[in-house]
């Protein structure tokens, strides 16, 4: 008995030894070789793989992460319907779903003390002066119903216009009155929450959509 054992123990021991070494490889059996170039073989493109020294990986670490594109907020309007009708049609064929919006709004009515019309531009420039002169700030008009002329303020509500009429002629303003430059007026802005260099392109071929009305920094 212990001779048989003896001799099933060499014969283990000549079996592993025979396929540690490879000889057995013919028939399929044989460690997982770990030399070269089977290891080299599974490297996935070492070409890219770079020793770096202490002092470089530090740096890197603390590098800055690169910016974030550039973007804005944007708007335009107020649509009455039919324009905004259009304008959806052209937005949904140019620009990704989750870039633009169209949200019904109101804008309230708008009163200013008024100088004008004037009947040309040495007239305009004159008033300005005398308004520089007394200290009285303004804003050159681009409403085309009331250029030439010039705002010395805008209100919400008449009332608070006429209060500050009678404050501007206590400082010796005589010529300027109280005007409504816009009605209150309901309807829908466009806004583009998220401009960037890369939307610009849509936003060119969206423009004869917008009806004349600029795109400007969100409120």
């Amino acid at each position: 008995m212990l001779r048989i054992l003896a001799l099933l123990l060499v014969l283990a021991n000549g079996l592993y030894f025979a396929w540690s070494h490879g000889a057995l490889q013919a028939y399929g059996l044989a460690p997982v070789p770990q030399s070269e170039p089977q290891r080299l073989q599974q490297q996935i493109r070492p070409e890219l793989l770079r020793v770096v020294t202490a002092e470089e990986a530090r740096t890197s670490a603390q590098a800055p992460a690169a910016p974030a594109p550039a973007r804005e907020c944007l708007q335009a309007g107020i649509f009455g319907e039919a324009e905004a009708a259009v304008l959806r049609e052209r937005a949904q064929a140019l620009l990704p779903e989750d870039r633009w919006a169209l949200q019904a709004t109101t804008t309230p009515a708008r009163w200013i003390v008024y100088m004008g019309r004037y009947t040309d531009a040495d007239q305009l420039n004159k008033k300005r002066a005398e308004l520089r002169a007394r200290r009285v700030s303004f804003e050159v008009l681009a409403n085309p119903a009331l250029e030439p002329g010039l705002s010395l303020g805008g209100f919400a509500t008449q009332e608070a216009a006429a209060a500050e009429l009678a404050a501007l002629s206590q400082r010796g303003v005589r010529t300027a009155r109280v005007v409504q430059e816009r009605a209150a007026q309901q309807g829908q802005i466009l806004r583009l929450p998220a401009v960037d260099e890369a939307l610009r392109p849509a936003l060119a071929q969206l423009a004869p959509a917008l009806a004349g009305k600029p795109l400007r920094p969100c409120d």
